[in-house]
Parts: C-alpha cells; structure tokens; sequence
C-alpha cells in the first residue's frame, strides 16, 4: 500500500515537471497593439472600443505604470479620459490576464504609433 502512494506521487510529480516544461503559446511570447476609444479608465483597469469592429478590449493596468505618451512626451495616467482616441501595446504574459505595456494618447483614428515613435 504505502509503494502504491509513493508511485502515485512520483508520476504526480513527474507529470508536473513535464508540463512546466511545455513551450508557452506564441500569443504570450508577442506584444499586440490595439487602436480604438477609450470607453472606460480607472486606476487599475482601462477599457477600449474599436470603432471600426466595435470590438472591445480591457486592459489590466500595474500600479506603478507610468508609459503613457503623447506626442513622443511622457504623460501621467490622469491624462488618459474617455472618447480619446489611443493604441494600447500589450501582453497576456502574467497569468494570461490582458496588461497594457504602453499607451499612447492619439490625434485621430488614423495614427498610428509607429509614426509617433519614429
């Protein structure tokens, strides 16, 4: 009885160990940009709506997240207000929870960030 346990718990162990091996999912190795309005803002969470798609995304925000920018200057979160248009970079890396990286403040539907950071 006490061999069966001990069995038991090493293949328990092992098939732990060989799924903390496995390779993560490309969608969590990449950063992703979405463009869109934003609907909501908080302290912890921003929400924004692609008015093209009318798709919606939400966005964990970190507390000491500080990469806002407009126009290639650095912003403080309180800048960010609903009906701006912005591009959120971000990752699912933490947990697979949607966290912005960096958000950029836009003039129009039509910028991009790649115009901005170049």
């Amino acid at each position: 009885m006490m061999q069966l346990s001990f069995i038991r718990g090493a293949a328990c162990a092992l098939t732990l160990a060989m799924a903390a091996t496995l390779p993560q999912t490309v969608q969590a190795m990449t950063n992703s940009t979405f463009y869109g309005i934003v609907v909501h803002v908080s302290a912890n969470n921003l929400k924004v709506q692609n008015p093209k798609t009318k798709e919606t995304l939400s966005f964990l925000i970190l507390p000491k997240f500080n990469a806002v920018y407009r126009e290639g200057k650095t912003m403080q979160m309180s800048a960010i207000h609903s009906g701006q248009y912005v591009g959120v970079i971000y990752d699912q890396k933490a947990l697979g929870a949607r966290h912005a990286d960096q958000i950029y403040l836009l003039t129009n539907a039509n910028e991009k960030i790649s115009a901005i950071k170049n």
